[in-house]
């Protein structure tokens, strides 16, 4: 269950709902107001510039507004319209940016490419019937470089176990080197790993199969091996990932993955961890022998370490930026591939580093955006020297600021230097300038050009206009600030009313949820939050914070180890309770609803917390983490064997017997991901004990949400009607 891989329910809120709605949805109070906001809103603010791309000379870039594409000169502080090129001519899209690794299409969730070029274009690596395999570019002159994969040995070479795929973002699971002369690539034994079965076709007269090898948590792991094979001699030599010990459950070995090549090919580079998580190593291995070192350790006895740390490398493929919250604060450290720590960048313990932003060596700086606005929601733009001095704050922090990344997204593999101008890059090519994005919750975005040095204003690009959202009477979003469930930890939420609000009156809630460890999705926010159309069925609409948010800091973060849906379902019923002194909230008609984490939050605060939630839509949950996998469950929540009472603590079927609300429970029966059996086991759990619910189910379908249209029928029957 990665995070940031869903698009949670919650985040629907904030679309347009179905135009083509059922019979019944169309007589229920508020559907045509919820159609017109849904068809209006978008079109409501006018203006907005975004992003921007900057021209080699830095002395201009070009923007899209309101349909209309414009050109801004530094020097005069003027934008002109540019005119469309004329029909057969073409229009330079410029240099930058970053492609795929690769061949072909991107691979299907949790699986990896399965073919990949040469550097110098003459050979091609690609992965057949659990085999290596090596072809000329053109796909003559075939050989296998592995012949004993199969399904029946339960052995594969370059490509990766599922799990891999899912919690580790691995795309990739064969690398060349730089100069053609060598591949590695994983080998996976599956055999000790238990397999789960998912029927498929069940709408058909005859139903299928599909067998993965899934690892639950406490039960065995695939065994990961790293090989290189020599294009000259033919040969593949081992790396030995785990320095000669055996693959337990205690290696830093356990674990391998996000693979790359130094920039002069003399090494092999990859992450390895403990299968607890708490303890890291990047390795790097000589491509002859097999034999690694430790270029750099982390560790965290009280927690987990964060699964895919920044590793951005310099031009001169030795040094690299290195993400760490190693003081209790996320901050970048510059080391080189000696192991040597040149310069911590940041070292703030009171904020966050949250992300890198541009890397320019010529001028010696880094950029970065900090959470240290004037609340923790507000990014800020910094820079700082390679050397970790002259740090500054380039913006107000009244304002949350987005500033284009020009470092490429974060991928399965550490990050080389980019050359030219990425495309979406908000600081000029020679770090002069920068385009600001300023907003907030209540206040659209507004676009400046800034002196990159001083964070000067040097002139306005754009500012949204909000006419015409006034003429509609569309409701600006309020935040608010609660105290989480530890009595110490200031939180933050944020609620959205409908067009008709009339404080008079008491209106019941709807809380958008998500709360995963380390995932912002539906939690409150500083970029402005559009209207949303399920506001207009008459609720209120909540995005609550818990401590599993990221900025917070480490030591927040760790009040949740081995305490999944405690802590972070526990903080969101503050958030709630903290509504119940306002006089037009309804506190006995509050409910809930979210997709595959936010489905499980869903469930759990509504069997958790019955005094405070009368209704909740739960699709696609993970009820049980015994039920999921082991990457992502032991690493919040150790291993069943040493933790029953926090995995106890954690299932949803604990707490069947709290329920007094209305339940509208959904799963795919196709669902891979979070299997079947979660909801099956809370659906028989309920049934045991007479307990009555509403259920949906997705024929064939994957890990999904239920129809909103039915949520919202739902959500009107059991706290409108």
């Amino acid at each position: 269950m990665k995070n940031i891989r869903w698009i949670p329910l919650g985040a629907l809120a904030l679309l347009p709902v179905t135009i083509a709605a059922q019979d019944r949805l169309k007589t229920m109070p508020g559907y045509e107001q919820a159609q017109r906001v849904a068809f209006e809103s978008a079109s409501a603010i006018t203006g907005s510039v975004l992003s921007v791309t900057w021209a080699e000379g830095s002395q201009e870039f070009e923007y899209e507004q309101d349909g209309r594409r414009y050109r801004f000169d530094v020097a005069a502080r003027h934008a002109t319209e540019v005119v469309p090129p004329a029909d057969g001519e073409t229009r330079s899209a410029g240099r930058g940016g970053r492609g795929r690794t690769g061949d072909g299409e991107a691979p299907e969730r949790g699986r990896q490419f399965e073919s990949t070029a040469s550097p110098d274009g003459a050979l091609k690596a690609f992965y057949r019937d659990r085999n290596l395999w090596l072809s000329a570019a053109d796909g003559g002159d075939e050989r296998a470089i592995t012949t004993d994969g199969s399904a029946a040995n339960r052995i594969k070479y370059g490509t990766a176990s599922w799990v891999y795929g899912e919690e580790l973002s691995q795309r990739t699971a064969m690398w060349w080197s730089p100069d053609s002369r060598r591949i590695a690539y994983y080998r996976f034994d599956e055999r000790e790993v238990l397999d789960y079965y998912v029927a498929l076709n069940q709408t058909r007269v005859q139903a299928t199969l599909d067998t993965e090898a899934y690892p639950k948590p406490g039960s065995p792991n695939p065994l990961v091996d790293l090989y290189i094979y020599d294009v000259a001699t033919k040969q593949s030599q081992r790396v030995d990932v785990r320095g000669g010990k055996p693959f337990d459950n205690t290696v830093v070995g356990h674990y391998v993955y996000r693979v790359s090549w130094s920039a002069d090919g003399g090494e092999l580079l990859f992450l390895r961890t403990n299968r607890r998580q708490n303890v890291m190593e990047v390795a790097a291995a000589n491509p002859v022998t097999g034999a690694c070192r430790v270029v750099l350790r982390e560790e965290w006895p009280t927690g987990w370490l964060m699964s895919e740390p920044r590793m951005l490398f310099l031009a001169d493929g030795k040094r690299f930026i290195w993400e760490s919250q190693r003081n209790g604060s996320n901050n970048f450290y510059l080391y080189d591939l000696s192991g040597r720590l040149i310069a911590p960048l940041t070292t703030s313990t009171t904020f966050e580093a949250a992300t890198l932003v541009k890397l320019d060596e010529r001028s010696g700086v880094v950029f970065y955006a900090a959470r240290d606005g004037d609340n923790g929601l507000k990014l800020q733009l910094h820079r700082v020297g390679l050397d970790g001095k002259d740090d500054r704050r380039l913006t107000d922090p009244a304002f949350h600021h987005t500033i284009g990344g020009c470092i490429p997204a974060l991928g399965s593999r550490p990050e080389q230097p980019v050359s030219g101008p990425a495309r979406s890059c908000g600081i000029s090519p020679d770090s002069k300038y920068f385009v600001d994005v300023y907003q907030t919750h209540d206040m659209p975005p507004a676009t400046r050009l800034a002196d990159a040095g001083s964070g000067r204003t040097l002139g306005e690009v754009a500012k949204s206009d909000t006419t015409r959202f006034a003429e509609l009477g569309l409701k600006k979003a309020e935040l608010f600030t609660y105290t989480a469930a530890d009595g110490e930890t200031t939180l933050h939420g944020l609620l959205q009313f409908p067009t008709t609000f009339d404080p008079a009156r008491k209106y019941p809630a709807l809380v958008a949820a998500y709360g995963a460890p380390e995932f912002s999705s539906n939690t409150a926010r500083e970029t402005f939050v559009a209207p949303s159309p399920l506001a207009e069925y008459g609720f209120l609409i909540l995005h609550l914070d818990s401590r599993a948010i990221p900025g917070l800091g480490k030591r927040a973060l760790d009040a949740l180890y081995r305490r999944l849906g405690q802590v972070e379902v526990d903080d969101m019923a503050e958030g709630v309770k903290a509504l119940w002194n306002r006089p037009y909230v309804d506190k006995a008609r509050v409910g809930v609803f979210g997709t595959s984490y936010g489905g499980y939050v869903s469930v759990m605060e509504l069997l958790r917390h019955p005094d405070v939630f009368a209704a909740a839509s739960a699709s696609s949950p993970p009820t049980d983490w015994r039920n999921y996998d082991t990457i992502y469950a032991e690493r919040y929540m150790g291993m069943p064997q040493e933790n029953k009472d926090g995995y106890d603590a954690g299932s949803a079927m604990t707490y069947v017997k709290n329920l007094k609300g209305r339940l509208l429970l959904y799963y795919g029966t196709a669902d891979n991901n979070v299997h079947p059996a979660n909801s099956l086991q809370l659906v028989q759990a309920l049934q045991d004990i007479g307990k009555s619910f509403d259920l949906q189910v997705g024929p064939d379908r994957g890990h999904g949400s239920v129809n909103q249209d039915r949520m919202m029928e739902f959500f009107i029957d059991a706290l409108v009607k």
